[in-house]
This record gives C-alpha cells, sequence and structure tokens, in this order.
C-alpha cells in the first residue's frame, strides 16, 4: 500500500486555479449582462389623455405619428425622400406629411354602417308610428261599438247567405265582452 503525501502546493494550485475560473466566469456574466441590456426593445409616447407611456410593445393603432417620442433601434422609421431632378436639395430635407388614422376604406366602411344604423332606426320609428295610428284607429272603432253596444239599439249581423238576423241579449253581451278586450288593449 502507498502513501500519500500532502503537501501545501498542490492546495495553492487548486485554490489559484478555482479564482481564476471564478474571475473568467464572473466576467464572462458582466459581458452578457452588458450585452442583453440592448436587446430589449423601448417604446416611447404619449396616449391620448397626454400621459407618458413605456413598453416594449409598439404603441396601439391609431397612435399619431408626432406622439411616438421613442423607437428600438431596429424600428426607427426610415424617410425615403426622392428629389427630382432640377430641384433643391433643400426640398428634400423639408419634413414630410405623416399619415395616421384609419385608412380611406375604413372610413367608408364606418361611413356605411353609421348611414344603415341611421336607416334602421328611421324605419323602427316609421314602424312604431304605423303601429301607433293603428292602435288609435282600433280604439276609436272599439269604442263607438261599445257605444252602440250599450244604446240598446236593435243591431243586426249578416249571415252566410247575406240576410240580416237579430243580435239578442247574449250575443250582445258577449260582443260587449270582446269589445271591453280591445279597448282595454288598444287603448292606453
Amino acid at each position: 500500500m502507498q502513501k500519500l503525501k500532502l503537501s501545501a502546493e498542490p492546495t495553492r494550485t487548486l485554490s489559484s486555479n478555482f479564482r481564476r475560473h471564478t474571475l473568467r466566469f464572473s466576467l464572462l456574466g458582466m459581458l452578457v449582462l452588458c450585452a442583453a441590456g440592448p436587446v430589449q426593445a423601448q417604446w416611447k409616447w404619449r396616449d391620448a389623455s397626454g400621459k407618458l407611456q413605456f413598453s416594449d410593445l409598439p404603441p396601439p393603432q391609431g397612435t399619431a405619428e408626432k406622439d411616438i417620442l421613442q423607437r428600438p433601434k431596429n424600428q426607427q422609421q426610415e424617410r425615403i425622400v426622392i428629389v427630382p431632378y432640377g430641384t433643391s436639395s433643400s426640398a428634400a430635407s423639408a419634413p414630410l406629411p405623416v399619415a395616421s388614422g384609419p385608412s380611406k376604406t375604413d372610413l367608408e366602411r364606418q361611413a356605411r354602417e353609421k348611414q344603415e344604423d341611421k336607416d334602421a332606426q328611421r324605419r323602427q320609428r316609421e314602424n312604431e308610428a304605423k303601429l301607433a295610428e293603428q292602435r288609435r284607429d282600433n280604439c276609436l272603432r272599439a269604442q263607438e261599438n261599445m257605444k252602440l253596444l250599450q244604446d240598446g239599439v236593435r243591431l243586426t249581423r249578416n249571415n252566410d247567405k247575406g240576410e240580416p238576423i237579430v243580435i239578442d241579449e247574449n250575443q250582445r253581451a258577449e260582443e260587449m265582452q270582446r269589445t271591453r278586450s280591445i279597448i282595454n288593449s288598444e287603448c292606453r
């Protein structure tokens, strides 16, 4: 069996190797952290109420271009300016109008939907007016019919052959009951 000799020298080597690796891993970790910082895209804009908003997502659709204060570097808006031959380059540096808001087809669709809503509301008002007029007519007729039934005047009806038949008291009472129900439903 062999005896192992222990000395202080290998301990120092192990310790110095450990320190060297620890320093390397620390530097590598700091390098990774420094590189990861700019990876996160930052947007900055002013919302409809005027408050500043910060996000890693772009602002919502319809946000005016003038309200977008900061974009990520990879999202910078490119300006392409075409200068016709013979014009000065100062015309190219003039600010371009920025289109914002809904497109023409969206505006047309919204206008069409608004007009359809107005038409539907108009048709509904017309139908309600017709129904109200029919109710008034039914109410007036029922009230006139009730007056005739209550006067006690002899009333007649035509049978299937067109011959007049005098209404007896039972038929008069049934007709009065039917007329009262019409008055209750139509004369409000």
